[in-house]
């Protein structure tokens, strides 16, 4: 049996869960995960996870947030006063902002809390600081071939 491996193409059943047994995430069986590994198409922790599994293997890991979503950053948190931001704005806690940066790049910003003058924002993803438990099971892995 090949055992998945950096350059593979594998394809995934998942359910990822919190520490809760909430679902955050999960592919059904018609609709199953493909990526390369070694290509950072996904979580870290779950590439680590599938390398060396085989067809038909079933896992269960818990992946920590340096391997997942990162750990939660206090530089991603900003106070900003309301007359900063454009007019007409929906301002309510938990309402998310398309934030564009100077280099180009665009991430959502949650509202943290509001009061009179300022909201505070936090482009922290979801996630970010929370362990993940990820059930893998692998269903196909194709390698590349040498022409």
């Amino acid at each position: 049996m090949n055992k998945a491996q950096e350059g593979d193409t594998v394809t995934i059943t998942f359910q990822g869960l919190l520490d809760d047994g909430s679902v955050f995430d999960a592919s059904g069986d018609n609709d199953p995960l493909s990526f390369v590994l070694g290509e950072n198409e996904v979580l870290p922790g779950l590439e680590l996870a599938v390398i060396g599994m085989e067809v038909g293997d079933q896992k269960t890991v818990t992946v920590p947030p340096e391997q997942g979503y990162g750990v939660h950053q206090k530089k991603l948190i900003e106070v900003v006063d309301i007359k900063a931001l454009p007019k007409g704005l929906t301002l309510a806690v938990g309402d998310k902002l398309e934030v564009t940066a100077a280099d180009g790049t665009v991430f959502q910003m949650e509202i943290m809390t509001r009061d009179e003058q300022t909201v505070t924002l936090d482009a922290n993803h979801p996630l970010a600081g929370r362990s993940l438990i990820l059930q893998i099971e692998v269903v196909s892995i194709d390698r590349p071939t040498l022409n």
